[in-house]
Formats: structure tokens, C-alpha cells, sequence
């Protein structure tokens, strides 16, 4: 398992909770009884959206986002 550094970047950060978010409810929303346990249900997980080549679906584009959020840049 890799952890990688995650940009505070509002689109990055939705990603890193959504695909939380999906892991807990498919598959760590329980206890385990072993750490090696959970690491092999997490792998598990991965390499099954990894088969299935999972992707989030953006409907926001880039100028409707600067358009948005403009009033938020200096």
C-alpha cells in the first residue's frame, strides 16, 4: 500500500472523500481483528476498481468553476 500526498486544491481534496467515502461504505465500515486483515480487504477492494477502471464522472468544467469561485481569488 502507497500513501500519496494529497494537494489541499478543492477538487483533490473531493476526490480524496470520495473515494473514502466509497472504500467505507463497500468495504472498511466494520471492525477487523487484525491489521493485516484490513490491508488485504483494502487491496482487495482497490484491485477490483482497478479492473473495473472506476473514474469520477467531472460535470463541472474549468471555466464554470473560475467563474464560480472568482470572487474567491486575489
Amino acid at each position: 500500500m502507497e500513501f500519496n500526498y494529497t494537494p489541499k486544491h478543492a477538487s483533490w481534496l473531493n476526490i480524496a472523500e470520495i473515494e473514502i467515502n466509497v472504500m467505507d461504505i463497500m468495504c472498511t465500515k466494520r471492525r477487523f481483528g487484525s491489521k493485516n486483515l484490513l490491508i488485504s480487504e483494502i487491496e482487495a477492494f482497490y484491485g477490483y476498481k482497478n479492473e473495473k477502471k472506476s473514474k469520477i464522472a467531472w460535470k463541472l468544467t474549468k471555466e464554470v468553476a473560475d467563474e464560480k469561485l472568482s470572487k474567491h481569488y486575489v
